[in-house]
């Protein structure tokens, strides 16, 4: 962990000096997380709106009002206002569109005004800042031993330090309420800063760490979510996915958050779907649900005592008719009549795939093979003393 944080801070580093160019910076804060693009800059007068949306670390951005008038885009480093001193930020977003973020996220104020930007960075400005960001990872190592000592349960994921190094924020994870009142009182002694404490969950954590997904990709959490949307295990109920913990379970501990991404989609296509639990009774035998295809609108039966191999499909309007027919007091003689046809044209997409992926298969002796010996060409050139002719006979 040690040589991987000292890696994005030689990263972080190397990219301030792009944003004194007027480059915006990725690697400090998660630049595609905070992104919002300003589809109005082309517009006449869209840069008249005097709020500035700025952004920091840990997906972390506010709302400033540009009192001086100064000429900011996207991607300046800025002195704001702050409690107290005044901190080092990154211009995210300017312009109209500020007012509609503005709407979306929580804005700080002080005595119902919004705080202020002073100036754009000066260099001394971005050497403290420069420094107080190299202090970060040995505060945090520190102040992880600091609890440890005090018999904290808590842990303490991250550390903020404000640009003029006169305040710092820990964001630290725990599953009750902590006292840490003795701890803040150890840490400014020791630091000789302002602490603020902030509480952070486990998919704020996972989503600060980074990582690679099951999926292959990197994590959701550490590109583009910003705001965490509560997840249950209903989403995978609808979707017909199997309740294993440790397949619905992310990096966090947590359910996946991309259990949520097609929801919506599956709830859709199951509004007019009768219920899965009722059997159906036919002159042949009872018929019992084992799975759907939702979006092809198919479920899957088994006759009750028989292998779950004799699977039988039948679209769900037929379902709904013999259900309607049991309450009825009616069996029909056969679960499917006309629809049997179409739906045995129905192309399996299940796929035996079990011994072709092993990986001995390059270990074994490949078959030999007998070489088949070729004829010499026909030619009519003589042999010896006689000419020898080739007649081609038609197929008839």
């Amino acid at each position: 962990m040690n040589y991987l944080h000292r890696a994005l801070n030689f990263l972080y580093m190397e990219n301030v000096d792009t944003i004194d160019r007027g480059v915006c910076s990725c690697s400090y804060g998660s630049c595609d997380k905070l992104h919002a693009t300003d589809w109005l800059k082309d517009i006449a007068g869209n840069g008249d709106f005097d709020i500035v949306e700025v952004r920091f670390k840990n997906t972390r951005k506010d709302f400033f009002c540009n009192v001086n008038n100064l000429k900011l885009t996207a991607g300046d480093l800025v002195a704001v206002e702050a409690s107290p001193g005044h901190d080092i930020g990154i211009v995210s977003l300017t312009g109209e569109l500020v007012n509609e973020q503005m709407k979306k996220h929580k804005v700080t104020t002080i005595n119902g005004e919004l705080r202020k930007i002073y100036r754009l960075a000066r260099p001394m400005d971005i050497d403290k800042w420069k420094e107080a960001i190299s202090l970060e990872y040995e505060t945090m190592i520190q102040s992880r031993k600091i609890a440890s000592e005090l018999k904290l349960d808590m842990k303490i994921g991250d550390v903020e330090y404000q640009g003029d190094r006169t305040k710092a924020i820990f964001y630290y994870i725990a599953d009750g309420r902590v006292d840490f009142r003795q701890l803040i009182r150890v840490l400014a002694d020791t630091f000789h800063i302002r602490v603020e404490m902030k509480q952070i969950g486990a998919r704020q954590e996972a989503g600060r760490i980074g990582g690679i997904g099951p999926c292959g990709r990197e994590l959701c959490c550490a590109t583009w979510i910003t705001n965490f949307v509560s997840v249950t295990t209903n989403a995978a109920r609808y979707q017909d996915i199997s309740l294993n913990p440790q397949k619905l379970a992310g990096q966090c501990g947590k359910l996946k958050c991309c259990l949520n991404y097609e929801v919506d989609s599956y709830i859709d296509a199951q509004k007019d779907f009768p219920p899965n639990h009722i059997p159906l009774h036919t002159e042949f035998g009872t018929y019992h649900f084992l799975k759907a295809d939702i979006f092809k609108g198919i479920y899957w039966y088994t006759v009750k005592g028989d292998v779950p191999s004799g699977l039988v499909a039948i679209p769900v309007n037929v379902v709904k008719r013999v259900q309607r027919m049991n309450r009825n007091g009616q069996k029909p003689e056969k679960l499917i009549s006309e629809e049997k046809a179409a739906v045995q044209n129905i192309e399996d997409t299940f796929l035996n795939m079990v011994g072709q992926e092993d990986l001995d298969r390059f270990n074994r002796p490949k078959s030999k093979q007998r070489k088949k010996k070729r004829r010499p060409p026909h030619t009519n050139r003589s042999q010896g003393k006689g000419n020898i002719h080739i007649k081609k006979v038609k197929d008839r």
